[in-house]
């Protein structure tokens, strides 16, 4: 038996509660479910339990807007995203649509009945949903394989190797001598949190810029204006100070680096050199910056519990790693914080009239809809602001195209690229960071275009003008008078 919705959102994370109130507020009568593959919500803040864990995004921006986050400290732990996210399912009248424990294996639009028809597994059993509109809140992680690392002579390692996707909840590493291979966020997330209890050494290839940011938001206008409007101006605060920061980093990127440099180095203990372990080859958000609340990254360095290593790997022993400047690092637990395996819709097998849809070969319409897929959207967020803000600026739009679909008396959707563009438009990264785990997964995602509506979004301010009212060009409406 089909359950039948007009709109199915697969994923309970941020995005998908978020495309829920969206659907819910301007289209109170509508039919929907969030499908979600796990038993609870949340997503990567839920699967993750590695010590530490936390948003390296403002919370007032990486929030919702229709739920503000009502604490003091922008920078927060996963634990606490996690009860935001159910207290705003539950407030909102969104948690009782969650169907949990289902995960989506297929979708396959079928053009005679204009639909989504779903092949979903729940408690090791088969069943089919069939949705007018699909909303991929699936993120970009492989939440069951993590990016496979080839460090050299691993498998003669006799301690602990963990890799933090999958970090043991109950391991005891106090007083243990633990190497973190790495250095994105959540290596610097990690080595902190470790050094209370243990001996911690971040090995890292090359440098990351690392920025120090105060962690609380009080300000005199909270004792007096009303919580409501204080919330909105922080928000509003964060958003442009986000957005004004990176294009400054665009706009004059060596001198950028000049000054996060001079702030990681006046932060360092004495015996730690700037030079190598604080001068990334690279300028800012070529790769995404790390954040670290109230300096904690620095502080740990100073109590003698933490280093840093630059150096590659020329082999792993039984019981420590040897590199290539001949130095030996002793380790009872190696993590391989070396980035996570990128997958595009969560893995799940798309098909239109039963022809599998390679998603690579697509080009993605304003960073949402892929080409020749009807009815379809991607929530997905920024690579340099909180992801959350162009999540929703997808959400926003998608209720503005439903509408419209309704007005027009059509039923379907959907981008195509014209065979004169085709011919000349030269593909584009979807996710524009230089970073190893992003470029080793390029092959695996959508492209983006260099010219119209198929070239890559950043901009949230830009993103959400489209949404209100932007134009409709490389969209066929199927089934209707004429097409844009």
């Amino acid at each position: 038996m089909e359950e039948d919705y007009d709109v199915i959102i697969i994923g309970a994370g941020i995005s998908g509660i978020n495309a829920a109130y969206r659907l819910r507020s301007q289209f109170p009568k509508l039919r929907y479910a969030i499908i979600e593959a796990r038993e609870n919500v949340g997503g990567t803040w839920d699967l993750f339990k590695y010590p530490g864990i936390r948003s390296d995004s403002d919370l007032f921006t990486f929030g919702f807007a229709w739920h503000p986050w009502d604490q003091d400290n922008p920078i927060a732990h996963g634990h606490s995203i996690v009860k935001y996210l159910k207290n705003a399912a539950e407030k909102h009248g969104i948690a009782e649509n969650i169907l949990f424990n289902h995960r989506v294996i297929g979708a396959d639009w079928s053009s005679v009945d204009n639909k989504w028809s779903l092949s979903v597994e729940h408690q090791q059993q088969s069943k089919s949903l069939t949705a007018r509109f699909l909303l991929l809140g699936t993120g970009y992680y492989d939440y069951n394989t993590p990016l496979q690392t080839e460090i050299p002579g691993l498998d003669q390692f006799q301690g602990q190797v963990i890799h933090p996707q999958f970090w043991p909840e109950d391991l005891d590493y106090s007083n243990k001598k633990i190497v973190i291979i790495g250095s994105g966020a959540t290596a610097v997330t990690l080595l902190p949190k470790l050094a209370e209890k243990a001996n911690v050494t971040m090995l890292q290839r090359s440098p990351t810029y690392i920025l120090s940011v105060p962690n609380r938001a009080n300000s005199w206008l909270s004792s007096i204006l009303p919580t409501s409007l204080h919330r909105r101006l922080q928000r509003i605060r964060f958003l442009y100070i986000s957005r004004y920061f990176f294009l400054f980093c665009q706009s004059f990127p060596s001198f950028s680096s000049w000054l996060l440099g001079r702030s990681m180095t006046r932060q360092l203990p004495k015996h730690i050199p700037s030079n190598p372990h604080f001068q990334p080859r690279y300028n800012p958000w070529e790769q995404r910056l790390c954040v670290c609340p109230d300096g904690d990254f620095f502080k740990s360095l100073h109590t003698g519990r933490a280093d840093v290593k630059t150096d590659t790997i020329r082999n792993v022993s039984s019981s420590s790693i040897e590199l290539n400047s001949g130095e030996t690092l002793d380790a009872d637990i190696i993590v391989t914080a070396t980035g996570l395996r990128l997958q595009a819709a969560g893995g799940i097998s798309l098909c239109v009239d039963g022809v599998p849809q390679h998603i690579p070969d697509k080009f993605t319409w304003h960073g949402m809809m892929l080409q020749d897929l009807p009815n379809l959207a991607f929530l997905l967020g920024y690579v340099n602001a909180s992801w959350t803000l162009g999540a929703d600026a997808t959400s926003q739009f998608i209720c503005r195209l439903l509408k419209e679909m309704e007005e027009r008396g059509v039923k379907a959707s959907v981008p195509r690229v014209e065979a004169e563009t085709a011919a000349i438009m030269a593909p584009r990264r979807l996710l524009n960071l230089n970073s190893t785990y992003v470029l080793k997964a390029q092959d695996n995602f959508p492209k983006a275009g260099n010219q119209g509506p198929w070239q890559p979004r950043n901009n949230y301010f830009d993103d959400m003008k489209f949404a209100q009212r932007g134009t409709l060009e490389g969209l066929e409406f199927l089934g209707a008078k004429k097409t844009l």
